[in-house]
């Protein structure tokens, strides 16, 4: 029996919510890349499951519900402040420094953060809204939506409101639940898949299997929702990185989500799996590993017609990026070519991947991307021995 369940699916009755004093406008730490330029609308604070040992977010921060009242309060002080903007812009629709200056320093404090928010959204074309944090449909379905219809109501030119949630979620809820947040407006979920190998979604203590990310992800289709599938290259380690590809783009298949994104592995000093990178437990796969895995995952999926993106900064090849199966060529083929590369060639590649020097594959025979990064590596003392360890430390920068 799920105990923070019970505990969620009764906090309505252990106290009202009028009776939680409102601390002021929120957001949450974390949203997918591709939500960059969405309002970011606090529900849930923190991570109800807390417990995947790749994942440093969250740890030591205990999770909460927001009472509906205070995501409210947060979307009517965004509602005023996307008034003023416009307001400012009026005319012109072009929004002049100055008085975008004068607007905010005219502002009390507690109205700064919001109106930053709205700024930066109105700025983005206030098309899309992510509902923070980890997972908000642990949230009833009657708390959610109010909030959905809230911002239809405040701000109707919204096209897209997506949320992060866990196929353990989505797992247990009703059908009638999912078509009901559907309609409201709720159009994409995230869930992270990270693996479809029951080994390692133990290993890492994800709190799902593969055939409970394959229901989720089929409900959440069937609701009439889009699906953004995770995948974690990299977190079966060397001992399971084949079974992990394998299962994982089996899992696909089934789902055929409409979108597959992928999430390098990166292991931070703070994440509990860092503890069995130290004991030796987990050996991490490197950078020419994670592309076998890569490529094997590529070549083993079969009847999906998703898009598959490399949106995030921990991944080596960021031009990964295509509509399958007619992309798929093209992106195995990139794949190839970096496992391919003469020795010296793919050491700028991986070295200046990681500075940020280099975000193609083309870049490494650029001869000023070249120069920059051969000069790095000798600033530094970077060779391809002690690559590895170094591009380890780089890529814990974006956790």
């Amino acid at each position: 029996m799920d105990f923070s369940r019970i505990i969620l699916d009764n906090f309505p009755m252990r106290r009202t919510n009028r009776e939680i004093p409102y601390h002021g406008f929120e957001q949450g730490p974390i949203r997918p890349p591709s939500e960059a330029g969405s309002l970011l609308v606090r529900v849930t604070r923190n991570c109800h499951w807390n417990r995947c040992g790749f994942c440093p977010i969250y740890k030591g921060a205990p999770f909460s519900i927001r009472p509906s009242w205070h995501v409210l309060r947060d979307l009517d002080s965004v509602a005023r402040h996307v008034e003023t903007l416009t307001l400012l812009s009026a005319g012109t629709g072009i929004l002049m420094e100055e008085g975008v200056r004068e607007a905010f320093n005219a502002l009390p404090p507690e109205e700064t953060t919001p109106f930053r928010a709205a700024l930066s959204w109105f700025l983005a074309g206030m098309e899309s809204v992510f509902l923070q944090d980890a997972d908000s449909l642990v949230v009833r379905t009657a708390g959610l939506i109010p909030i959905l219809d809230r911002l239809k109501e405040l701000f109707p030119g919204i096209k897209r409101i997506t949320s992060y949630s866990r196929s353990a979620t989505v797992d247990r809820m009703s059908a009638v639940d999912l078509r009901s947040l559907a309609e409201a407006g709720l159009n994409r979920i995230h869930i992270g898949m990270e693996s479809g190998c029951d080994t390692v979604l133990a290993m890492t203590r994800k709190g799902a299997t593969k055939e409970a990310h394959v229901r989720a992800g089929l409900k959440v289709k069937a609701a009439g929702m889009e699906i953004s599938e995770y995948y974690m290259p990299g977190l079966g380690g060397r001992d399971l990185w084949r079974e992990h590809a394998r299962e994982t783009a089996d899992a696909m298949n089934r789902i055929n989500p409409d979108f597959i994104r992928l999430r390098t592995l990166a292991v931070p000093d703070r994440a509990p799996l860092a503890e069995e990178v130290r004991a030796g437990r987990f050996r991490k796969c490197p950078d020419l590993l994670v592309a076998e895995e890569i490529l094997l995952f590529l070549d083993t999926l079969e009847g999906v017609t998703s898009y598959l993106v490399s949106d995030h900064a921990l991944n080596l090849i960021p031009e990964l990026e295509g509509k399958l199966p007619g992309d798929r060529k093209r992106m195995t083929g990139l794949v190839r070519s970096f496992l391919t590369m003469e020795p010296e060639t793919r050491f700028v590649y991986q070295f200046g991947r990681r500075l940020g020097i280099i975000n193609r594959l083309a870049d490494a025979d650029d001869p000023v991307c070249r120069a920059d990064v051969l000069a790095a590596s000798e600033r530094f003392g970077v060779i391809p021995e002690n690559l590895d360890e170094i591009t380890d430390t780089l890529m814990k920068r974006f956790i």
